[in-house]
């Protein structure tokens, strides 16, 4: 059993590794419930919680893009330090610092604390860390289904969260200095790498966690479209808002000739030299780098088998995409579609194919009509499909890969699917809640092109809680250094819910936009899809028929209007 070493002590001495400096036990034995207490009043962690979600002692977790170890320690051990002022040892180069964190004071606890670095500078950061007990389900990393009380055991979730807060840019991390606040507790401190060498080619995000299949000894083929090219991949593998692991057996990647058939037989990932691996609940799987030349703008297959049962999964609902389902058995090697008698319309698990080389990518940040809702399936014709295009054809600026993190029905401020358990709303969490899960933590992500607003009006939203998010979003992408996009809302009338008062504050949150100088860039999007007769409504052209989504032309002309030295 490690020492813990006295808070007080700690800070006279060199910085020390974070479990060096373990101060508190926040897990408990079911059978012993008072050899920990997590919040100075006897509640503490199950450990048999923790292991049916995957996190057991001294697993490495993937989160938010970050690598988090859970503490190797027993139930009842010291296991996470209260946040007074210690000095952590910490190394690495990245663009941001990743805390696996609880409050215990009832509500958000926040302290600010300094980074150190190994040419002598230093910088400051911020941190909040929600409540265990309280704090919003949207945002955490896990959720567990009951409290450990002395007493015995509570039907309450706790959480835990990954918080990161940025850092200087290429400059290599020696120590940590953590904040002076009550009721922080750290379990794990990290560098979260940039993904330098990566570019993202294509992405999507985590819509919501519905019941599907059942899916049991079945191999799911996605169909996903590159944006750029390059000489290796890898893919990424999310198990985002679940309480239990998921397991992928084996995992493949082939170009698409047709269907499910492949142009030639599929190659093989692996995950840390094996082939296949259990993704614990929230937290992500990224493949190992495979040699395999990835084309621009071209259809990819991968496929994976999922050797245990599944009844509930992540999933981007609106792929406006075609993929499939096999018949019972692992066909992740198969060069035919035989095998593959069913259609899915959405992707569950796979959240990323990032290529080696290229100047890194653009993230659209979005809801349907960034989407593609409305738009030919298979035919790739959103908007960011049109952009990636574009930027492709030119050489004034880099070829950036685009990865469209767009959800149908999202909102800026206000979550639609509530960020746990199993649920039929497939809208997301909010734009604030998922902004570093999708936008931040992409590989070498260059800017962001924020393109949301009009399902919070329509939801009775105001203009000004509409452009505060905004206003934040924006703050959040140049803490990271990254270049901030916004686009201006579209009209929505003729449709039923776009009332005269739903374009009032349309117009305030779209007059903001284009006089703020919040953002590096605006794209006035109205400006190029509404009718100049009737400035309410989109030209009938560029309308799809529902009076909110554009059609394919549409899309196009939004994707032709970007001026793309603004990226």
């Amino acid at each position: 059993m490690a020492v813990a070493v006295p808070a007080q002590a700690a800070r006279t001495r060199e910085p020390l590794p974070l479990e060096r400096l373990f101060d508190n036990s926040a897990v408990s034995d079911d059978a012993l419930p008072a050899a920990a207490d997590f919040d100075g009043s006897g509640a503490s962690l199950s450990a048999r919680d923790l292991a049916a979600a995957g996190w057991t002692p001294g697993r490495e977790l993937t989160v938010q893009g970050a690598r988090l170890t859970w503490p190797d320690r027993q139930p009842g051990e010291p296991d996470n330090v209260r946040a007074s002022g210690q000095t952590v040892r910490v190394g690495g180069r990245g663009d941001a610092l990743a805390f696996l964190v609880s409050g215990t004071s009832g509500s958000d606890v926040t302290g600010t604390g300094s980074v150190s670095y190994r040419n002598g500078s230093r910088s400051s950061y911020r941190i909040t860390a929600p409540d265990w007990r309280t704090g919003p389900l949207a945002t955490k990393a896990v959720a567990l289904p009951h409290v450990n009380e002395p007493v015995g055991q509570l039907a309450e979730q706790a959480r835990l969260y990954v918080v990161t807060v940025p850092l200087a840019a290429e400059r290599e991390v020696a120590s940590v200095r953590l904040p002076r606040a009550a009721g922080l507790h750290v379990f794990a401190l990290a560098v979260r790498a940039s993904g330098r060498g990566w570019s993202g080619s294509w992405g999507t995000s985590t819509s919501g966690y519905p019941a599907v299949g059942p899916w049991s000894d079945r191999t799911l083929r996605l169909v996903v479209h590159t944006s750029v090219g390059g000489p290796r991949v890898r893919l990424g593998f999310d198990n985002t808002f679940a309480a239990a692991p998921v397991r992928i057996g084996s995992a493949t990647v082939a170009v698409q000739r047709a269907g499910a058939t492949p142009v030639e037989a599929p190659v093989p990932v692996s995950f840390s030299g094996a082939g296949g691996v259990e993704i614990p609940a929230g937290a992500q799987a990224f493949s190992d780098p495979l040699d395999f030349a990835v084309p621009a703008h071209a259809n990819l297959l991968v496929s994976f088998h999922l050797p245990e049962l599944v009844t509930a999964a992540p999933v981007h609902r609106l792929a406006v995409q075609r993929s499939y389902l096999s018949e019972p058995g692992d066909h992740t090697a198969d060069d035919s579609a035989t095998a593959y008698p069913r259609v899915l319309t959405n992707w569950p698990l796979l959240t990323g194919v990032d290529v080696t080389g290229g100047p890194g990518s653009v993230v659209a940040l979005g809801d349907s009509i960034t989407d593609g809702d409305r738009s030919t399936t298979d035919a790739n014709r959103r908007w960011p499909d049109v952009l990636a295009a574009r930027l492709a054809e030119q050489d004034v600026v880099p070829h950036y890969g685009v990865l469209n993190q767009g959800i149908s029905g999202n909102r800026v401020v206000s979550d639609r699917y509530p960020g746990d358990g199993v649920s039929t709303d497939s809208a997301g969490v909010s734009a604030l809640h998922r902004f570093d899960r999708d936008v931040l933590a992409q590989p070498s992500v260059r800017s962001v092109i924020v393109f949301e607003g009009i399902n919070d009006l329509l939801a009775k939203a105001t203009a000004g809680q509409v452009t505060a998010g905004l206003r934040e979003l924006a703050d959040r992408a140049h803490a990271r250094g990254l270049r901030a996009l916004a686009a201006t809302i579209l009209p929505c009338g003729g449709r039923a819910g776009c009332t005269a008062e739903v374009d009032a504050e349309r117009t305030a949150v779209n007059d903001w936009l284009r006089t703020t100088d919040l953002f590096d860039g605006v794209l006035d999007f109205d400006a190029v899809i509404r009718d100049p007769a009737l400035p309410t409504r989109m030209l009938p052209a560029y309308d799809s028929g529902d009076h909110l989504h554009p059609g394919d032309a549409g899309l196009a002309a939004l994707a032709q209007s970007v001026e793309l030295k603004l990226l």
